[in-house]
């Protein structure tokens, strides 16, 4: 009993960032589902990183947005993230993790809220943007997805990169809302950091596991269901076979 109690809390401590972020998203979760409509409004309208609390000089919103979920109950998100999340960590380390889910989270908060100010000026979209809800994890997760992109194994790297750039082209294309841009951002932005990793651990069958959960979920998050979900999925295999194509074509790859 003794040796599997250790036993799991060897492999917790593996990925004790993972397990951090769970705990505190569903104490926090939990917390607002307890208190009335009005105060989650406002703790959410106060934790948004919309364009009416950065100009305002609330950066603070950078980091706790990470922490305020408004994306249904609990049990349907939070395994989904906590696999995809899980995978990152053990194939990249927490130190790792915790840089792509920062460089995610927040630079494609600051790049989004730069084009929608931009918007605003030139009058391309209205003002309410400005006071929008814009709170969760899926800017960073997104990153993390992405990150993920340098730990696949050469041979199926080029169809995962085609895959899922086509997928977040087709669901902004599709989308234009500004959070699509900001998951299609965050999850090139993962990519690009991932290249500055250096080696990743080795895949077992577990990982492996961990990595199919999380990608569903990945997938799930980036285009929102609807017909969206199933065009994304036409148009990401092409990407994926293009991709493949194009790495396999002497002079192109």
């Amino acid at each position: 009993m003794v040796g599997e109690m250790l036993a799991v809390l060897r492999a917790l401590a593996r990925i004790r960032v993972t397990v951090a972020y769970a705990t505190i998203l569903t104490c926090v979760t939990t917390a607002l589902a307890a208190v009335g409509p009005l105060t989650r409004n406002r703790v959410t309208g106060h934790a948004s990183t919309n364009l009416h609390n950065l100009s305002h000089g609330h950066l603070g919103t950078l980091f706790v947005s990470a922490f305020v979920i408004d994306a249904g109950p609990i049990y349907v998100w939070l395994p989904g993230l906590v696999c995809l999340l899980a995978v990152a960590e053990l194939v990249w380390h927490s130190a790792r993790l915790v840089v792509a889910f920062v460089v995610g989270h927040v630079g494609a908060t600051l790049l989004v809220a730069m084009g929608l100010t931009a918007a605003v000026e030139l009058g391309w979209t209205s003002t309410d943007v400005t006071r929008a809800t814009d709170v969760g994890m899926s800017y960073g997760a997104s990153a993390v997805l992405g990150g993920l992109t340098a730990a696949i194994p050469s041979r199926w790297r080029p169809a995962w990169t085609g895959w899922w750039v086509a997928v977040a082209g087709t669901v902004v294309a599709l989308g234009g809302d500004f959070t699509d841009v900001g998951h299609a951002t965050a999850l090139v932005l993962g990519m690009l950091v991932a290249t500055r990793f250096g080696r990743a651990e080795g895949w077992t069958a577990p990982r492996l596991a961990l990595l199919l959960v999380g990608a569903a979920f990945g997938y799930l998050m980036l285009t929102n269901g609807g017909l969206t979900l199933a065009v994304a999925a036409g148009v990401g295999v092409a990407g994926a076979a293009v991709a493949k194509v194009c790495a396999l074509t002497p002079g192109i790859a």
